[in-house]
């Protein structure tokens, strides 16, 4: 990567410079809406969920098998309408084509083309980063050698692949792919670009907001009606967060802004890190965890971490559980007509099923309400994947949602998607 010393500054500035230099090589990616789940949203679980009597609002079940209160107890109505961001439209299907780009762009810049392209470029991923880095190589005709856990969903191995990358296999620790990338550098001399733990990777992932923002103004203005009655602009917005590199570019960019962060993370076996990090005032390392929401499972990283850990840059985290997540899953595809992978569905379940922050927005909106912005971070997945989610478990199963490696190995993935 391009020296830490010679990184532009965290700023909002800096994102505007990085959107002028990857515009060429990235999507807009549009802005969605869905009455059906702004409706949801803006009712109380009390009056839609099934377990409190009728399913008024055909709303998937159950939202959590770990509910030990009744729904009816869960009153919080918050007004809010609701705007995806679809960067499960983005380049390689996900958000991470903003970072791998700008890094390897600013690589160039800072090395010269014919040195990147001699030693070429290397990272760790379990696939979404992978991607990302073999397309913006390609794109620069620079080699690119990819270190891929085993357990890694095949679609995202294929991709990868298909993609002219030199892939090369590891178990899933960090000690193991650490190990096999140091093999690969001293092998070939090539440049590590991390997937989420540098100055340019959030940068790159923050350019997102800078079209959110606009593209909300825009449709407000076009159709008010999309919103909340009044107000021209978003309130708040919510992205999902594992390293940290894309929610901590979100949070650079809207600083100052007058809009509202939030993370959403998935709390299965510890893996909101990020939530239970702030609440303790100290980064947590080590997460190993096997949450359906699998481009999550990896700690944050130490630079996302001095954003997030900002109080004014980052509202605060919230997390869900594995029955929310894939029944926010399952409305976004079947009533916003969107095909995203568990990860991008996080937000949406956090907005649905997380009381607290039902509550907290009903309390800070009041009657007015918020425009709020989801973004769905990536469509990476497959039909089959997707339909096992909701069938008792197999082995096949278990392999396509990447819980169980090539070998048959069931392991924790924690590398960013």
């Amino acid at each position: 990567m391009a020296d830490l010393k010679t990184c532009p500054p965290l700023t909002r500035s800096s994102v505007q410079t990085a959107h002028k230099c990857i515009k060429q090589y990235i999507h807009e990616t549009p802005v969605a809406t869905c009455s059906t789940l702004n409706s949801l949203a803006s009712t109380p679980q009390s009056e839609r969920c099934p377990s409190s009597g009728p399913n008024v609002a055909a709303e998937p079940a159950p939202h959590s098998s770990a509910t030990t209160e009744r729904a009816s107890a869960y009153t919080a109505s918050p007004n809010v309408r609701l705007f995806f961001k679809c960067e499960n439209q983005q380049r390689i299907g996900a958000f991470k084509a903003r970072g791998a780009f700008h890094a390897l762009g600013r690589l160039i810049e800072e090395e010269g083309i014919d040195n990147v392209r001699r030693k070429g470029v290397c990272t760790h991923s379990s696939g979404n980063h992978a991607q990302a880095l073999a397309l913006a190589a390609k794109t620069h005709n620079v080699p690119a050698h990819i270190v891929m856990p085993k357990i890694s969903t095949p679609s995202k191995i294929a991709g990868t692949q298909s993609l002219g990358a030199n892939v090369i296999f590891s178990g899933s620790t960090s000690e193991e792919r650490e190990a096999v990338i140091q093999e690969v550098i001293q092998k070939t001399g090539a440049t590590l670009v991390p997937p989420y733990d540098h100055p340019d990777i959030m940068l790159g992932a923050g350019t997102q907001a800078l079209e959110l923002e606009q593209q909300v103004v825009n449709l407000l203005v076009q159709q008010p009606g999309l919103g909340i009655s009044g107000k021209k602009a978003l309130d708040a917005v919510v992205a999902p967060i594992g390293g940290g590199g894309m929610l901590s570019g979100i949070a650079t960019t809207l600083e100052g802004t007058g809009i509202k962060v939030f993370g959403a993370e998935p709390n299965f076996q510890g893996a909101n890190d990020a939530e239970r990090g702030l609440k303790q005032g100290e980064r947590i390392e080590k997460v190993k965890t096997l949450t359906i929401a699998d481009g999550l499972r990896t700690p944050v990283g130490k630079i996302p971490w001095s954003i997030l850990s900002d109080k004014s840059k980052l509202e605060d985290i919230y997390s869900v559980d594995e029955d929310q997540i894939k029944a926010a899953l399952k409305l976004l595809m079947e009533r916003a007509k969107l095909f995203v992978e568990p990860s991008a569905a996080v937000p949406l379940a956090v907005v649905l099923y997380n009381e607290d922050f039902r509550k907290m927005v009903e309390r800070e909106a009041g009657e007015a309400g918020w425009n709020i912005a989801l973004v769905l971070s990536g469509g990476n997945t497959t039909v089959e994947a997707i339909a096992k989610l909701y069938q008792p478990p197999s082995a096949t199963a278990e392999r396509a949602e990447a819980t169980v490696s090539m070998d048959g190995d069931k392991k924790a993935e924690n590398v960013a998607g």
